[in-house]
């Protein structure tokens, strides 16, 4: 938490993480730019990748890491030092897992998805990207929080006809002809698919307005930015065509409706052995994921993958930031039991000796 590592700054905490991952002769280390893999190479029968960013965005008055009690305050508490922690430590700990395990530290989660860390890894060594299932250890306050939402922004600009405001009814104001579009947004009425037992809400917001020429200027451009959040259940493609067949019966000849950056959703996947027994581990019902994550990022590879963090996610970005030392610990341990005790199926530990790699405090647990 001492160290900042706000998007595009992640060098020091990548050589942080390093110099501890090097110090385990159970894990085979490779950095690629400022991204770290660590995996073991047990020959087990499944592998998982855990993996988590080690960007922030910048602070807010809260750049300081602050230990109040059992409580850790600061820029990236929640989103996702605390789960940065705990990958961290079980990476260290687990030297002989059930199943083969794929850690991934991994820079510019938080910035546009093209300089995304995942993507820089994927160009330069894809083979350490592969896995049977994939856990993001973002904020879900210890609950799977399964697949994500897909997300897009579309920017739609308006035309009209400058002329002078003493004069108006001369031209054709684009930014009151933003009216219209907003009052569109403003009601949408958000689909609520449920898949694989999550409910899914789907959104439109407009986040960004922009327009005008001078102060006694009828302007002839204006610009709406919408950012739409998309169920599993509907391709990108699928996505945009709804919010065009929202929109374009507002546009006239000279508006044009782009897509400026999107990233898909993720399917809940919770049919894989591995997430059926963290789901077991957890305690608690799966829910979904509002929001996106990299679980996109390992879904459009086959992958199937979830989100399970310590941290309130609902703290994550504000001035709040903050995660309990009883949070880290309970996921730490949900994490541990899946990777050395006995919920797996029958028939999925393939190493006839993984008994001998119980520790003594199992019982304990």
């Amino acid at each position: 938490m001492a160290v900042p590592s706000v998007s595009f700054n992640e060098g020091r905490i990548a050589d942080l993480i390093e110099e501890e991952l090097r110090d385990a002769a159970h894990l085979d280390v490779f950095r690629i730019g400022d991204n770290l893999v660590a995996r073991t190479q047990l020959g087990r029968q499944w592998r998982i990748a855990l993996a988590g960013h080690t960007d922030t965005v910048p602070p807010k008055g809260n750049a300081e890491a602050r230990i109040d009690g059992d409580m850790l305050s600061g820029v990236g508490a929640t989103d996702m030092k605390g789960g940065l922690a705990v990958l961290l430590e079980t990476a260290l700990n687990s030297r002989r897992p059930i199943v083969d395990v794929t850690y991934v530290f991994y820079a510019r989660e938080e910035v546009d998805a093209v300089h995304n860390g995942l993507r820089e890894v994927a160009e330069a060594r894809p083979d350490l990207l592969s896995a049977d299932v994939a856990v993001l250890l973002e904020p879900t306050g210890g609950i799977v929080e399964a697949g994500c939402q897909g997300t897009m922004r579309i920017k739609v600009t308006l035309a009209g006809e400058r002329a002078h405001t003493a004069r108006a009814w001369m031209g054709r104001n684009a930014v009151h002809r933003l009216g219209a579009l907003l009052e569109v947004v403003d009601g949408y009425e958000p689909r609520r698919p449920v898949i694989s037992g999550c409910e899914f809400r789907e959104g439109l917001q407009a986040v960004e307005v922009s327009g005008g020429v001078a102060g006694n200027v009828v302007p002839d451009a204006a610009t709406l930015t919408i950012n739409h959040r998309f169920a599993p259940d509907r391709t990108p493609e699928q996505a945009e065509q709804h919010v065009r067949g929202l929109l374009e019966p507002l546009l006239d000849a000279g508006d044009v409706l782009e897509v400026v950056d999107w990233a898909p959703a993720a399917d809940p996947g919770l049919d894989h052995s591995l997430l059926k027994a963290l789901l077991r581990n957890s305690g608690a019902p799966p829910r979904a994921k509002l929001g996106w994550t990299d679980a996109a990022f390992f879904a459009a590879r086959g992958v199937p993958a979830s989100n399970f963090g310590p941290g309130d996610p609902l703290l994550a970005h504000t001035v709040q930031e903050q995660v309990h030392r009883d949070s880290l610990h309970r996921v730490y341990r949900v994490l541990e039991d899946l990777l050395i005790d006995g919920t797996l199926p029958q028939g999925s530990r393939d190493c006839p000796e993984w008994d001998d790699d119980i520790p003594e405090r199992l019982p304990e647990l």
